[in-house]
């Protein structure tokens, strides 16, 4: 984001005051990775005996943080997480992954930890080499300025330091209890542009000072990211970036021994988890690259939850929908093409629309005597919510999405410069 940016309109007032993780350090700073003076980097200490989970792009064109993560996470062990801004260090070759162990082994040698403790990610431009010597060259200064996770400032700052096309830093938390101990769960993420997880979302990490082992916190991640991150879709594009990282760093209150997924204790922590994610997801989405509605589609009545899902995408990701709501038009018809493209079994003849709480078409047709007044009214606000049932199943899912502006193009015309 440069200084003339807008915020979007979909923003929350204000970041959230985000409570003290135990065992977490941040610093950041300015290493001129693509811009001068700009805070382009983002250092976390995690305490030694820290578990982590993850979730990586799916894609096959992925960054070298991305591979990187993908060999470390196997050991469920972390110390350290060093996030850029301004350079997706993606599609560049052998340097790539000079990169990443530069800068790895660099943390490594600040934190006296081994490199494959520490994690690694990037957001920026795709292809272009990462002078990450300009971050080598930083780190000990960003050893020296760790501070405890302890303040909304200190928590802002990290959200920030790995914002791109972002208009505002996104961070969301919860307190719960793992039988009669509260711990803490805190997290950021960066994403705007080139959002339709398959995995996860652009950049997002969430720190709880609980005690969990890697085994346990991965089973509570996996089936939470495809409720809450893969749920989303602002432009149909996946990233080669796409990164979740859930570290436990067991330095809270002592709390029950968790030995399984299963374990009632967690019932708790992972509604609260997911709370999280959701809450992290949904600002992705109210920062969608020049958006101006908020639109959650519900679909019922498919075949299962997984055809749903898939045909809530093909209406979130239509070009042709996503224009229409940007121009405040109550054009069902679009609707009702999305489903049909999506490949699910659908039965047109029972097919129903709800738009903002108005039927709008039944039993394959029309509303009888149907007014479009309400439902225009509905699209003029900054919440749409559309309900379609199919007539197969049970099937349900909800995605969320944004509209499709010329903000958007304006944005990615220029994103390079």
């Amino acid at each position: 984001m440069n200084a003339t940016t807008p915020v979007s309109p979909l923003a929350p007032e204000s970041f959230p005051a985000l409570p003290a993780v135990a065992g977490v350090r941040l610093a950041t700073g300015a290493c001129g990775v693509k811009y001068e003076g700009r805070t382009d980097v983002l250092l976390a200490e995690l305490a030694p005996g820290t578990t982590v989970a993850g979730t990586l792009t799916q894609s096959k064109t992925a960054s070298a943080p991305v591979l990187w993560c993908k060999e470390c996470l196997p050991d469920g062990a972390a110390r350290a997480l060093v996030v850029n801004s301004g350079n997706a260090n993606a599609f560049t070759g052998g340097h790539g992954r000079k990169a990443v162990e530069g800068t790895v082994k660099a943390v490594a040698d600040v934190l006296a930890c081994r490199p494959h403790r520490v994690y690694a990610a990037s957001t920026g431009v795709i292809g272009e080499p990462m002078a990450y010597e300009r971050i080598v060259e930083h780190l000990e200064g960003l050893g020296s300025d760790l501070a405890a996770a302890d303040t909304a400032a200190i928590w802002e700052a990290a959200a920030r330091a790995i914002m791109t096309t972002d208009t505002f830093p996104k961070g969301a938390s919860r307190k719960v209890s793992i039988g009669d101990v509260e711990v803490s769960i805190a997290g950021i993420c960066k994403g705007s542009g080139m959002i339709a997880p398959d995995m996860a979302t652009m950049l997002g990490f969430v720190f709880t000072d609980a005690k969990l082992p890697a085994g346990v916190l991965q089973a509570v991640l996996s089936p939470a990211i495809g409720r809450t991150f893969n749920s989303i879709t602002v432009d149909s594009d996946t990233s080669t970036s796409d990164t979740v990282l859930l570290f436990a760093t067991g330095a809270g209150s002592a709390h029950a021994e968790i030995t399984s997924v299963d374990d009632p204790a967690l019932d708790t922590f992972k509604v609260a988890l997911e709370e999280v994610l959701l809450d992290l997801a949904h600002q992705i989405v109210r920062d969608g690259e020049g958006a101006t509605k908020f639109i959650a589609v519900t679909v019922t009545g498919a075949e299962d939850d997984s055809a749903a899902k898939r045909i809530g995408l093909s209406i979130a990701n239509s070009p042709l929908v996503k224009t229409a709501i940007a121009g405040e038009d109550a054009n069902w018809g679009r609707i009702v093409m999305a489903v049909g493209k999506a490949g699910e079994a659908a039965d047109r003849d029972k097919l129903a629309i709800v738009i903002g709480g108005v039927p709008v078409a039944e039993v394959g047709a029309a509303v009888d005597g149907f007014d479009e007044t309400p439902v225009a009214q509905h699209m003029k606000g900054q919440e749409i919510d559309i309900a379609v049932d199919v007539g197969i199943g049970d099937g349900r899912a909800t995605v969320w999405t944004c509209d499709l502006t010329h903000g958007y193009i304006e944005i990615n015309a220029d994103y390079r410069s």
